[in-house]
């Protein structure tokens, strides 16, 4: 399953009332970026253990390789590409026809603060017709406000992202082997 994953506002909060934020310190510091200290660095190992294939949603597109995936210690992505033009304004979120493309067909959870129910919509749309039928994944999302805190890790900081990790088990293959 794919892992669509925005930076500004899942990863770096925004918009604390008080605009109090946490901030997290690492060896190397931040690379001299501004809001990186906001970002937990532990999420990327919770991010990892969640078994998706990992896939940068973000306009941050190649400095989320460079700098945000390094403070995680996470592998270089993949990295959405937007379209270089823009689309007439709508109630969609401009990245969401992107997504499902760059999905084909593939089941995937998207992770931003900005899916709306529009965008969900768009997902549960029937294929196109005339034509074969595109491939669609199953009505899957995530976002800040529905996820949930695994037993034992204390509770998030205001605008923090707290992952858990499916709780369905893998299908296996021959003697136990994952498929």
């Amino acid at each position: 399953m794919l892992l669509f994953l925005d930076i500004d506002g899942p990863l770096i909060p925004f918009g604390a009332p008080d605009g109090a934020y946490p901030v997290f310190e690492r060896d190397g510091g931040t690379g001299g970026h501004p809001l990186l200290g906001r970002v937990d660095p532990g999420l990327g190992a919770r991010l990892l253990e969640l078994g998706c294939e990992l896939v940068w949603a973000s306009t941050w597109m190649d400095d989320a390789n460079a700098l945000v995936g390094p403070w995680l210690g996470l592998p270089r992505l993949p990295v959405v590409p937007w379209p270089d033009e823009d689309e007439p304004p709508t109630l969609l979120h401009w990245k969401t026809r992107p997504l499902v493309e760059f999905a084909a067909g593939r089941p995937f959870v998207w992770i931003d603060d900005e899916i709306t129910e529009a965008d969900r919509a768009y997902r549960r749309r029937p294929p196109p017709r005339p034509g074969p039928a595109a491939p669609r994944g199953p009505r899957l999302r995530a976002d800040p406000g529905r996820l949930h805190r695994p037993a034992g890790v204390a509770a998030p900081r205001p605008g923090g992202l707290t992952l858990r990790r499916p709780t369905a088990p893998r299908p296996t293959g021959a003697a136990g082997a994952p498929r």
